[in-house]
This record gives C-alpha cells, structure tokens and sequence, in this order.
C-alpha cells in the first residue's frame, strides 16, 4: 500500500450511498474537505431523487444531483464509495450492493455492516469470500468501520496495549443515552426498548450478539497473537422506573428501559477479551451497571486493561454542554469511514482490515481560524 500522506495533495471523487443519519453528515464533511470531491449521491426514495444534495444535507446546494439509478452511480468516475445504507434488518441487499459497486472498480468505505471490521469472527465464511471475489473482479478494496466497532472498543484496546507487558484481561464499553435516538428498529426490535423484560428478539437471539461484536473481538485477540476457545453471549434489561417519552417512541413503565450486552472471547478458560454495550434510556436505570470514570452515561467509549501496566482510559464525544453527544458520535462514525478513502483506495484488492490498516489521519481537516463548512 502506498502511503497517502507522500501525495496530500491528491483529490478523490466520493460517492454517498443513501442519506439517513450518518450519509447527511457525510455529503456535509466532504464539502468541506479540500482532497475530496462529491460526484454523486444515491438515494432510497423517490421523493429524494433529484434533489440538491446540499439541500438532502441541510446546507447550500453544491450542485450534485441526488439519483436512485444506481447505474448511472457505478458508471461514473468515482474513486469511492461512502456507503452508509442500512444494512441491520436488511443485511443481503447490503452484501447485494456491495458485491455490484465492486465489481464495478469501486471503493467502499462503509459503517453499515459491523461484522466486517475483520475476516473472522461474525460472517460466514462464503458470504465474506463473496464480497473478496468481486472485488477481486473489479480490482477494487472495501473497508468496515465505525466509531465502534472500529475503533473505541478494539482498536483502542490495542493501541493502549502497546504499552503493555503483561495483559490478563481486555474490556471495551460503549455506554450511551439512546434516549435521543430515533432509529426505530434498532431501538425497538434490535434493542429491546419499550419490550417486556422477557423479550426474546434482537441481541436476545443467539449469534447475533456474535454477528455484529464477534469480528471485533477476534481482531483483538489476534492483536495479541491468542486464539479464543470460542466467542460467548450474555445479555440482560432493566426496567423502566416511570413512563419514558424518547425519539424512538414511549417506554412504558417496567418495560425494558436499558440494556447490557457482552461479547465475549474466551482463551483458555476465561473471560479474556470483552466487547460491552451499556446503554440506557434514562441516567437513573440500572445505577449500578458501569458508567463512566465521573459517573456519566452518555457518549463514552471506555477500555479497561488488566495487566502490567493496568490501565483504565477513556474518551467521550460531544462533551461540551451545548452540544449533542448523539451527533457527534455520528459523525464520529462516519468519519472514521471518510477519513480512511485515500487508504482504502490505495491497498491491493479485497477487504482492508481494521487491524492492518495504517493510521488514518484527518488530511484536511486542521482549521484553527473554524471556517467553512460544518457538519454539525
């Protein structure tokens, strides 16, 4: 892989796939940024098409059209794809995309499909071997990430590591307020809030705790040169105190007002690599479940480490009292996507791996004087 940073001042022509949450605030970052050029948007809905994609972002238009042909997206002149689609409850049509954009000699860059941070540990093996097989065909890469998986949870634990000389245990948390969250199904159904206390869908189903985490996991364990005996699942709620009006709908008093989620790698008998969701729906459910190291609930991505030396490192976004901790993950998520193009677009064919991938700096982004285009 040639190094980006030997050539800053390359410009790469962008494409963003679908433009929910994450996609406006992609089209937005990428107006702003000097080495990325918007060539196009594709959209969902036929109510989208044709629109402005500055107006679909929320800013002045930039005069790119927004289309559902994804024909005529493939045979543009794009480097990269940014596919932020939804894939959760839709996971085929995303490996669907995916196959054909690489095939088309196509880029992606993408934070729909948590399970494809790594090779291992989340996709089957042939659906994986698909997507490496038409990109393949059409000499191009595809690089998984996000604010976590991606980064908070395991490639944060491995960075801290290297100042390690012994290490016993690996947690990683991800502890948020979804209360401002407003995506349906992963809330509801993915989630479980606002369900019974004995719901039995969503992270309650077995392997799919492991098909969204168990690929992070694996990494880290890789990281450190161990094979795990196997990836377990634990999962459990605790209820509403009250009535809880949120973006995603009512909770209901007693019904599922927060949820605790692990992932777990296990060598030689224990409980070694941990990857952990602690999210709530209010700051008073489940007092006694991990929070932050000042107690907060919200935006906090925090990796403990037991060993020689322990550590107990975490970074929080958002943390200004005027602003929102949920936009900024977002963008966080995004951009640790956008932020790896000039990457992704220069590695050999086939899937780019979170572990291998080189650090991915933000070329472009230092602005001291705060002009131009924001994204949030």
């Amino acid at each position: 892989m040639t190094n980006p940073l030997d050539n800053i001042d390359r410009t790469y022509k962008v494409v963003v796939w679908a433009t929910g949450r994450v996609g406006k605030l992609a089209i937005r970052s990428v107006a702003g940024r000097p080495n990325l050029e918007l060539v196009g948007v594709w959209v969902h809905s036929e109510s989208k098409d044709g629109q402005d994609a500055g107006t679909l972002a929320g800013i002045d238009p930039l005069g790119v059209a927004a289309t559902r042909d994804k024909d005529a997206i493939l045979s543009g002149d794009a480097d990269c794809i940014i596919y932020t689609g939804p894939a959760t409850n839709r996971p085929r049509e995303a490996f669907e995309d995916f196959c054909r954009i690489l095939r088309a000699g196509k880029n992606i860059v993408t934070t729909s499909v948590p399970g494809m941070v790594y090779p291992r540990g989340s996709l089957k093996p042939s659906t994986l071997q698909r997507i490496v097989d038409a990109a393949h065909e059409g000499g191009s890469s595809i690089y998984s990430t996000g604010i976590e998986p991606g980064f908070g949870c395991d490639l944060f634990a491995v960075a801290l590591s290297s100042m390690s000389n012994r290490v016993y245990s690996v947690r990683g948390l991800e502890i948020t307020d979804y209360s401002r969250d407003s995506t349906i199904y992963e809330m509801r159904e993915l989630f479980g809030f606002g369900q019974p206390l004995d719901y039995q869908g969503g992270v309650m189903i077995p392997g799919v705790i492991k098909f969204g985490w168990g690929a992070a996991v694996t990494m880290v364990a890789d990281a450190f040169g161990v094979q795990l005996d196997e990836i377990r699942e634990d999962c459990k709620f605790a209820p509403a105190p009250r009535r809880l009006e949120t973006l995603s709908g009512v909770i209901e008093e007693g019904t599922v007002g927060a949820v605790w989620f692990r992932c777990i790698g296990v060598v030689d008998g224990h409980e070694a690599i941990t990857i952990e969701h602690v999210d709530r729906m209010a700051d008073d459910i489940a007092p006694d479940w991990p929070k932050s190291r000042a107690g907060g609930i919200d935006g906090v991505w925090r990796v403990i480490i037991e060993g020689e030396p322990s550590f107990d490192a975490e970074f929080e976004v958002g943390f200004h009292d005027d602003e929102d901790s949920t936009d900024h993950g977002l963008l966080a998520t995004g951009m640790r996507a956008i932020n790896a193009i000039p990457w992704v677009c220069a590695a050999e064919p086939g899937l780019v791996d979170a572990l291998r991938i080189p650090l991915t700096p933000a070329i472009g982004s230092l602005r001291p004087k705060e002009e131009g285009i924001r994204a949030i």
